[in-house]
C-alpha cells in the first residue's frame, strides 16, 4: 500500500473514532454517562453479574479503567460491587434496578446513533460493517502483540 492510500485510510479511520466518540458522549451526557460506561451496563445487561476482571476482559479495557468506571456508576446507582464468594479479592459487578432503567435508554441511544452513522449507506453494506470492522480491530490486535519491524506493514 502506499503511503497517500495509507493516509488517507488511516485519516479515515481516526476522524470516525473521534466523532463517533463526540456524537456518543453528547448523547450520552444527558443520562449522566461518559463514553465507556454505557459499554459496561450493556455487557452486564447482556451476561448479568461479573467478577471485574472478566468484565475488564470483555470490554477490552485495562482493570483499572473498569475499576474507575465501575467506582462511578456505583456512586450513581446504577451497578453494585460485591466480594466474590470464589475470591473476596475480587468484586462482582451487577446491574442494580437503576442501571437496569438506564440500560433501556442507552439502547435507544445506541440504535440513533448506529442510524445516524450509517445514514445514505446501502442495507448490504451496513450489514456487513460489523465484520468488516471487527476483522480490522483483529488486525490491529494481532500486530500489536508482534515486535516491531516482524511481519509486513
Amino acid at each position: 500500500m502506499d503511503f497517500e492510500q495509507a493516509d488517507a485510510l488511516n485519516q479515515a479511520i481516526r476522524l470516525l473514532s473521534l466523532r463517533h466518540r463526540a456524537r456518543a458522549a453528547a448523547l450520552l451526557a444527558p443520562l449522566g454517562l461518559h463514553p465507556g460506561q454505557e459499554a459496561l451496563l450493556l455487557e452486564l445487561a447482556r451476561t448479568g453479574p461479573m467478577i471485574q476482571a472478566e468484565l475488564s476482559e470483555a470490554l477490552g479495557c485495562e482493570p483499572p479503567s473498569v475499576t474507575l468506571m465501575t467506582r462511578k456508576l456505583e456512586a450513581a446507582g446504577h451497578v453494585r460491587r460485591t466480594p466474590a464468594p470464589s475470591d473476596r479479592r475480587a468484586s462482582v459487578v451487577e446491574l442494580t434496578d437503576s442501571g437496569k432503567a438506564l440500560v433501556g435508554q442507552i439502547k435507544r441511544l445506541w440504535c440513533a446513533l448506529a442510524g445516524e452513522t450509517v445514514t445514505g449507506l446501502p442495507a448490504q453494506t451496513v450489514a456487513e460493517l460489523p465484520r468488516i470492522l471487527r476483522a480490522l480491530a483483529g488486525n490491529v490486535d494481532a500486530r500489536a502483540r508482534r515486535p516491531h519491524g516482524s511481519g509486513t506493514v
